[in-house]
C-alpha cells in the first residue's frame, strides 16, 4: 500500500541515517555554492535542506536558533553590535534582534539564493527580521569579510554549515579563522559557533572546542536536542569577558525581563542551566580534542 509520500534520507555517518516523509518539493536548485532544497515534510512542515543536510524546519527551528543565540547574548551586559556569519534563512537574525540593546546586526552569508528562497517560501523563519532597520545583510564569504573587517563587535554568532569536505564551511572552524574573529571582537565580547552533533561526531565537537579554547583561553561547550536533526546538537563559545556557563537561572530570567524578551518558546533560565550539562564521556573527550588548522581542518563523518 502506498503511503502517498516519498522519503528523504539524511546520512549521519556512513553507517547510519534517518528518514523524513516528504509530501512534495517546493523549491530545488543548485546555486553556485550548494544544493538548495525546500520541501514539505510530513512531520516537521516546511524544511530547508542544504547539500543533503537538514538546516531548519518550521516546526522545531526554535530549538536550535534560541539555543545558539540567547546564552551568549544574555551573558553579555549590553550587546550593541552583533555579527552573524551564515544563517541565510534568517532565524538567527530574528533572535538577535529580539534584544533591544542591539543597534546593528550584520549578517554575512555566502549564498544569496538561500536568503531569497527562504524569504519567499519560509518567511516565518526570519519573521520580518530582514526588514528591521538595524539589520545589514552582506552577500559574501564570511571568512574574507572577517579578515578584511575594520569594525568591532560585541558578539559574533557562527550559524554556518557543517564542516564537510569540499563544503563552503570547512575553513570556518580553524584556529586561523578564530584568530581573525578574536581580532574583531571587543574586550568583553563573546563568540559562539554551532559545533555539529555531540553524539555522531563527538570528535568534531571536541576539536572545535579545543580550537576555540586555544585562541580565546576561556571556552565552553553546550548542547540541546534538535528533533529534526535526530541528535543532540553542540555549540561552542569563546569569551573575552563574561562566561555564559557561570550565569544562574535567576540571573538569566532577570536579564530577559530587563530586556523585555517575550515569545520565547525554548529558552529561559532553567533551560540555560540545563544546556551545559554535558555527559561525563563528552566532558572527557573535550580535553582529548585536537586543534584544527587550515592545513588540517576537522570534518564531520559525512
Amino acid at each position: 500500500m502506498s503511503l502517498g509520500w516519498k522519503w528523504f534520507v539524511e546520512y549521519q555517518t556512513p553507517h547510519s541515517a534517518h528518514m523524513h516523509g516528504i509530501k512534495g518539493i517546493v523549491y530545488s536548485r543548485k546555486s553556485r555554492v550548494q544544493n538548495i532544497d525546500i520541501v514539505d515534510s510530513c512531520e516537521y512542515g516546511r524544511m530547508l535542506i542544504l547539500d543533503g543536510k537538514v538546516q531548519s524546519t518550521v516546526r522545531d527551528e526554535y530549538f536550535y536558533h534560541e539555543a545558539l543565540v540567547h546564552p551568549v547574548m544574555v551573558a553579555h551586559e549590553k550587546p550593541e553590535d552583533v555579527l552573524i556569519i551564515g544563517g541565510g534563512e534568517g532565524g538567527t537574525l530574528r533572535e538577535v534582534l529580539r534584544h533591544p540593546t542591539v543597534k546593528r546586526a550584520v549578517m554575512v552569508d555566502i549564498d544569496v539564493e538561500v536568503i531569497k528562497s527562504s524569504r519567499r517560501f519560509m518567511p516565518e523563519l526570519s519573521g520580518g527580521a530582514f526588514d528591521d532597520d538595524r539589520a545589514e545583510v552582506v552577500i559574501g564569504d564570511g571568512r574574507r569579510f572577517v579578515e578584511g573587517c575594520r569594525g568591532r563587535f560585541d558578539v559574533v554568532i557562527m550559524d554556518v554549515t557543517d564542516p564537510l569536505e569540499e563544503g563552503p564551511g570547512q575553513f570556518l572552524y580553524t584556529r586561523e579563522f578564530y584568530e581573525s574573529l578574536a581580532r574583531i571582537l571587543r574586550d568583553g565580547g563573546i563568540v559562539v559557533t554551532q559545533a555539529t552533533s555531540v553524539y555522531y561526531s563527538t570528535y568534531c565537537f571536541a576539536t572545535i572546542y579545543r580550537t576555540v579554547e586555544s585562541v580565546f583561553g576561556r571556552a565552553g561547550g553546550y548542547q540541546t536536542w534538535v528533533p529534526a536533526y535526530d541528535s543532540v546538537w553542540g555549540f561552542v563559545y569563546g569569551t573575552k569577558g563574561p562566561d555564559p556557563e557561570a550565569m544562574d537561572p535567576e540571573g538569566v530570567n532577570e536579564r530577559l525581563r530587563e530586556r523585555g524578551l517575550q515569545g520565547l518558546r525554548f529558552y529561559d533560565g532553567a533551560t540555560h542551566q540545563s544546556l551545559f550539562m554535558l555527559a561525563r564521556e563528552v566532558r572527557e573527550q573535550l580535553r582529548a580534542g585536537r586543534i584544527a588548522t587550515d592545513s588540517c581542518p576537522t570534518f564531520m563523518p559525512i
